[in-house]
């Protein structure tokens, strides 16, 4: 029996999830997708709290929170794919569009009709552009306007410079512009527009380096520090509290006490290490959000900043355990 997973959920969502596979370039059917997303959902939600409750002995509640968390996590991991997907192939239209439109305009000079021309131009290297240009031409073929079939061409990428070359296309059709003026034209402001792009990424490019050395070696070096001398403190007052059981003297002060850390070693390292990869994390989106104008392309440096943080945590926890054992023999 076939599950129709559309069925489970809005309608709203489902064609919400079905313009995201569109945009994506994705060749799957949304009922496909709609399967991945529940059943591998539901099954991280009722597997890792059995793992942790009978595996690893943590109390149910724990594990159920748990399953929950693992369950959103794989959610939001294959919708931010999903959108990586988007913005790297708009990355790629934007790219090569002016490169594309300047063919376009040679084959228009050269007296061949504007659909046939932008066949022409699709060339190889364009790769799956191509192929949606000469999906283009194939909707020609079954009475679609050429207006139509390039607004239609538009709708598969999330691309406002891609939009408005058509939108300016479909005017200069209508109204009997000059194409070939209007397309290397549209080229060349394309270029100004991703020079610019590049001269302001330049002129960012310090605050680039120090948010990147805030989140790969500051956070990780003073988290290492303090989880060192957190270590290096509860060392003490074990063996001051083992020599005075009922605790230092209050001078005819009572609430100057001295007391032990209420925190524990295990409890303040498994809170810097949540904090070193969420710093991390948002390091790595914000770089990405000022070297390139994009929150989603951070998809991209986050294992390499991932991997640089905890290394860098891992090691100089290592290297400053070392130095305090060998000055306080603790």
């Amino acid at each position: 029996m076939k599950i129709e997973y559309e069925r489970l959920i809005s309608r709203s969502v489902v064609n919400l999830l079905a313009r995201e596979l569109q945009l994506a370039g994705v060749k799957m059917n949304i009922n496909k997708f709609l399967q991945i997303l529940i059943v591998g959902g539901l099954g991280l939600f009722i597997v890792i709290p059995f793992a942790l409750t009978l595996g690893a002995g943590i109390n149910v509640e724990i594990s159920a929170l748990a399953g929950i968390i693992s369950a959103a996590i794989f959610e939001v991991v294959i919708y931010g794919l999903l959108e990586f997907k988007i913005e790297q192939r708009k990355t790629f239209v934007e790219d090569l569009l002016p490169d594309y439109l300047q063919l376009a305009s040679a084959n228009v000079r050269s007296g061949i009709a504007l659909d046939k021309s932008m066949v022409l131009a699709a060339r190889p290297e364009f790769g799956f552009f191509s192929e949606d240009v000469k999906e283009m031409n194939k909707e020609l073929y079954s009475g679609t306007t050429l207006q139509q079939a390039l607004v239609d061409l538009g709708k598969r990428y999330r691309s406002l410079q891609l939009q408005h070359t058509i939108r300016m296309m479909t005017e200069g059709i209508q109204y009997g512009g000059g194409m070939t003026d209007l397309l290397n034209q549209i080229a060349k402001d394309i270029r100004n527009q991703h020079m610019v792009q590049r001269e302001i990424s330049g002129q960012l490019f310090m605050y680039t380096i120090f948010i990147a050395f805030a989140a790969l070696i500051g956070a990780p070096v003073l988290y290492a520090l303090t989880s060192q001398m957190i270590g290096v403190t509860d060392t003490v007052w074990a063996g001051i509290l083992k020599q005075n059981p009922g605790g230092l003297p209050t001078a005819g002060v009572s609430f100057l006490r001295p007391s032990p850390p209420k925190i524990t070693v295990e409890a303040y390292h498994n809170f810097a290490l949540a904090s070193v990869i969420l710093i991390c994390g948002f390091g790595a989106f914000i770089v990405s959000a000022i070297s390139t104008g994009s929150v989603l392309k951070g998809l991209r440096y986050l294992p390499a900043f991932l991997l640089v943080g905890l290394g860098v945590f891992f090691v100089v926890s290592s290297l400053i355990g070392g130095i305090f054992t060998s000055i306080s023999g603790v």
